[in-house]
């Protein structure tokens, strides 16, 4: 007995030591102040102001600002606003740029959708730019194509929707453009000829993108993959970094459109192109679909949350689960629990997992289908959804809300100019680079959103003919006092009305400027029933943090039930323009995870 004593009074020693060396082992005594110092030793420089994990200041400016993720197309922007063009000819013209710069994300094989703040009328717009399903395809028809699965395969010509992308161009430049359309997309083309240096984060996904649509081909998954290969590879390579790329086909595409208008890709020569491609491949979308294809302009919802309006689009997106988090958040003091702690990242989980759950559930086409949106982003709905989260315990599983609810890889910018228009655009092929198709000396990739669409009759997301998929693109806005505050967005799937929740609760409640907003550290939970209601949850999920967050509070975390994963990625992509309510003054800020810039004059 005495020897077991004596071995556990060495082993507390021991521990006492080596724990005490632990924590000293980054301290060091400065030589000219004679003080102990903490170093961080992550290789990062310090900053002499503002919050030490910041990566830099706001951009602030007052004639006008852009932020994108990516330097040269927020640079079209502010030169578009420089030579007299408003916020949407800048928005359309950077979009343009992203299409051909960031092919990893977004380009006009996709669809977008915008919130524009007007100062003319005072009031905010949303359109709706999403595509429809094939219409004469049945879901029948799908699943014998598809075959014996529970899900629609990301890849091929099994997830194609008619691109939504130009005619939503259209829309937004007929309502509020200033400058010729031929006039917004020459920087772009510009760039398509003579081409660009390609960036870092972008280089490294499309060498994914080549590995992954190369495995995909092999294995019978994509029909063609030659016209992908002569558009997007360098003597069969994926562009590294620096290497200039050049996508002329995308920049006859991009003439075309200019010369001809919406009509040139829905009704022209590159409809008829799209259609004989398709044809020949075996997939469904035909002239008609393109031909026929509209965008909506529609009335943009939100809540209040703590004197702060918070603003998104109505379903077929995913915005409102943003706002049903806010409802629910709305009753707890997180400024008290402290930013990233473990009670602010146990309750913002748990919300999550309950607006997820009606996501799941309830979001869909609403020409397929009525949700009472009044109903479900009530205060009432949102007090009732609280009482379910125990502050001690994660949840395994949860239910979505009361059943009269059934009645009833991305680019983000934003874009602000002299006059006071603010515009937040949001633009994705979906899965990365999309589908792999590429038409015929087009030079643009078909976005994979259909692979969003249910499987199961009766759930309001199921596929139909001629129906829009779920979608999980949003932009977002603020306004206090009826006034433009901010327009913001942090692109990357179900990751976005997270993003949007930490990125208000980051501002309104932890008082961070718009570029710490952004820089500090994020939280993913990944694991929630999908909106193609395939896999409910039933074990909690998964909840991914960055490196930031203290040890301690993953140690409080995993005490209560979750299962953390510390890791790199995916916590989205942001950009943001907040409007100083009293000076008018604009500060900017782009998302350090990926290559963009904000940038004003």
């Amino acid at each position: 007995m005495k020897k077991i004593m004596i071995s556990l009074f060495a082993c507390l020693a021991f521990s006492v030591i080596a724990n005490t060396e632990f924590k000293q082992h980054n301290i060091v005594v400065d030589d000219q102040t004679g003080k102990e110092v903490a170093l961080r030793e992550d290789g990062r420089g310090d900053r002499v102001v503002g919050a030490p994990w910041a990566t830099r200041s706001p951009v602030l400016a007052v004639n006008g600002m852009a932020a994108t993720s990516h330097p040269l197309a927020t640079q079209v922007a502010i030169d578009v606003l420089k030579d007299g063009g408003n916020a949407v000819d800048a928005a359309i013209a950077a979009n343009a740029a992203i299409g051909l710069m960031e092919p990893t994300g977004n380009g006009i094989g996709g669809d977008l959708f915008a919130i524009v703040w007007d100062p003319k009328s005072k009031q905010l717009y949303g359109l709706n730019g999403s595509g429809r399903s094939a219409k004469g395809q049945t879901l029948a028809q799908l699943k014998a194509k598809i075959g014996d699965v529970s899900q629609i395969p990301n890849w091929g010509t099994p997830p194609v929707t008619v691109p939504g992308t130009v005619d939503a161009w259209y829309e937004l430049h007929g309502k509020f453009g200033k400058q010729s359309m031929a006039k917004n997309l020459a920087p772009a083309i510009q760039y398509a000829d003579q081409g660009f240096p390609v960036t870092e984060v972008i280089a490294y996904y499309m060498d994914i993108y080549q590995k992954r649509y190369e495995k995909l081909f092999a294995n019978g998954e994509i029909e063609e993959i030659s016209n992908y290969k002569s558009t997007y590879l360098i003597n069969e390579k994926s562009p590294t970094e620096g290497q200039v790329f050049k996508n002329p086909d995308l920049a006859n595409t991009y003439k075309k459109i200019a010369k001809g208008g919406r009509d040139a890709f829905y009704k022209g020569d590159i409809a008829k192109t799209m259609d004989a491609y398709f044809k020949r491949i075996g997939g469904p979308l035909r002239f008609d679909d393109f031909a026929s294809h509209t965008s909506t302009w529609v009335t943009p919802v939100s809540v209040n949350y703590r004197g702060y309006d918070v603003w998104e689009l109505p379903p077929n997106g995913q915005g409102i689960a943003a706002l049903q988090m806010l409802t629910v958040l709305e009753q707890y003091d997180l400024k008290k629990m402290g930013h990233n702690s473990a009670d602010y990242l146990h309750v913002m989980t748990e919300a999550k997992k309950l607006a997820f759950e009606d996501r799941a559930r309830f979001y869909a086409d609403p020409a397929y289908h009525d949700i009472d949106l009044s109903y479900l982003l009530s205060e009432a709905y949102g007090k009732q959804r609280a009482k379910l989260i125990n502050m001690d315990k994660a949840a395994t599983q949860v239910e979505h809300g009361d059943p009269k609810l059934i009645e009833g890889d991305t680019i983000y910018l934003t874009v602000a100019d002299k006059d006071g228009m603010m515009v937040s655009l949001i633009q994705s092929n979906y899965r990365g680079m999309g589908t792999g198709l590429v038409a015929d000396g087009l030079g643009f990739i078909f976005q994979n959103r259909g692979a969003q669409y249910s499987l199961t009759p009766g759930h309001p997301n199921v596929y139909a003919p001629n129906k829009r998929p779920f979608h999980t693109i949003i932009p977002a806005f603020i306004t206090k006092d009826d006034k433009p505050y901010m327009s913001f967005g942090l692109m990357g799937g179900a990751m976005q009305p997270q993003g949007h929740v930490q990125m208000v609760t980051n501002i309104v409640d932890f008082g961070m400027n718009v570029q710490q907003a952004g820089d500090a550290a994020r939280f993913h939970h990944k694991g929630s029933t999908s909106p193609t209601w395939e896999g409910r949850m039933n074990d909690g999920g998964t909840l991914e943090l960055e490196s930031g967050v203290k040890a301690s509070v993953v140690r409080e975390l995993q005490k209560r039930g979750h299962k953390v994963h510390i890791t790199s990625g995916p916590f989205g992509g942001y950009q943001a323009i907040l409007k100083d309510p009293k000076s008018g003054v604009y500060h900017g800020a782009s998302e350090m995870r990926k290559d963009g810039q904000a940038s004003g004059y």
